[in-house]
């Protein structure tokens, strides 16, 4: 898109681009050029209430490539999520107007898409023009005026040997060479989650406490009813629904454990969002209101959009507990660390069979150790004893929730 300034100086009918103007005295007219309409730009879109920026990762399309309405031509990488800027009409990408790894922001340019496909450069985004540097003119006249001069060949002294590395003692370290390293820049993401963990360290008085559980009940609960879960409910039963919901029973209990430091205040919270962490973290929101179903059908939608990269900025926002699962990695024990502005997380581990003695005898049983890292300024051990201990008597006995007792 151009634009010219015409100035017209009579009274009468002129013909710009197809358009008659008419007016008494001069002036400029600001108009487009004969292609108006014919280009619409991509742009940057809103990125969530606590973005107001974002990189330019890659991608997805090259100059000249056709695109369809609403087709991802590229991703802007933040904070939180990788957000895709898409074509606002069918046609061509014409240009585009930013580089890879560019800062961005909402509403700003990323490309010209030509609804004809007219003054289209068919090449790539990463492409540059090749630049060809040839010695210039006066410089060969030089050397063609520059008088022959006969020289006696010199004989050539032996070159001698470099002289060998010195020798390193048996106790000197030895790097490898710099030619096995890789040096690959951080993402947002990555130095968002970092920057967040390490304030979590230097503003909170971090603290662990652990417990044992005995799986047996939670996974007989859910062998004798998972056919009949799915076939009713269209999810699968699993173990994170049982935590969720003792989570919830616990939080009730330990109102602390669900508050939250602010300056001289402290915030009670009447209402439970359990957050599950991954490298994003989406929220379950009102889980004490949910049954079993309901969770899972949650956590089901939300682990299906945060895999394919459609989860928005509020289905993450937000949290009053966390629970972190690293016994899907094969996790034995952790000491997890908390999710700011929270006060505590729930870590869950790998289920093992060990010994245990019950009813005085050594019997095998599928026990799981739990953590509960906490902010020791707001909440006691004994609270936080108390609330693992909760966790413990409702996963071992989930009749518990039942009888609310």
């Amino acid at each position: 898109m151009c634009e010219i300034s015409i100035s017209l100086y009579c009274l009468g009918a002129h013909q710009i681009c197809g358009q008659k103007v008419t007016h008494p005295f001069p002036f400029h007219l600001p108009v487009n050029n004969c292609n108006e309409g014919d280009t619409v730009d991509a742009v940057v879109p809103y990125m969530g209430e606590s973005i107001s920026d974002g990189t330019l990762a890659k991608f997805l399309k090259n100059v000249g490539d056709r695109v369809e309405v609403d087709e991802p031509i590229a991703q802007i990488e933040t904070d939180k999520v990788t957000i895709d800027v898409t074509s606002p009409e069918a046609g061509v990408i014409q240009k585009f107007v930013v580089k890879e790894g560019d800062t961005v922001e909402p509403g700003n340019k990323v490309a010209v898409i030509s609804k004809s496909g007219e003054g289209v450069e068919h090449a790539a985004p990463s492409e540059k023009p090749s630049e060809k540097v040839a010695p210039p003119a006066e410089d060969k006249k030089e050397e063609k005026a520059k008088p022959q001069v006969e020289t006696t060949p010199v004989k050539e002294k032996p070159k001698e040997s470099p002289p060998p590395p010195p020798k390193r003692s048996p106790t000197e370290l030895q790097l490898p060479p710099k030619e096995r390293e890789r040096r690959v820049p951080m993402t947002r993401l990555r130095k968002r989650v970092a920057t967040r963990l390490k304030d979590s360290q230097n503003t909170f008085a971090l603290l662990t406490t652990f417990n044992e559980v005995d799986m047996t009940n939670l996974m007989k609960l859910r062998s004798d009813y998972k056919d009949t879960f799915v076939e009713k409910h269209g999810v699968k039963l699993g173990f994170m629904s049982g935590f969720v919901k003792a989570a919830v029973s616990a939080l009730q209990n330990q109102p602390i454990v669900n508050a939250v430091i602010d300056g001289d205040d402290i915030i009670y919270r009447d209402y439970i969002d359990i957050s599950i962490a991954g490298l994003v973290v989406p929220v379950i929101r009102n889980a004490e209101q949910m049954n079993f179903a309901e969770i899972e059908k949650t956590i089901n939608t939300l682990a299906k959009k945060a895999n394919d990269g459609s989860i928005s900025i509020d289905e993450m926002a937000g949290g009053s507990f966390t629970i972190s699962n690293g016994g899907v990695y094969g996790s034995l024990l952790s000491t997890p660390i908390i999710n700011p502005p929270q006060s505590a997380i729930l870590g869950m581990h790998s289920i093992v069979s060990r010994p245990m003695v019950v009813g005085g005898n050594i019997v095998p049983r599928p026990m799981m150790y739990i953590a509960l890292t906490y902010d020791h300024r707001l909440i006691d051990g004994r609270e936080a004893v108390f609330f693992l201990r909760r966790i413990k008597d409702v996963v071992e006995d989930p009749r518990r929730l039942l009888l609310d007792v």
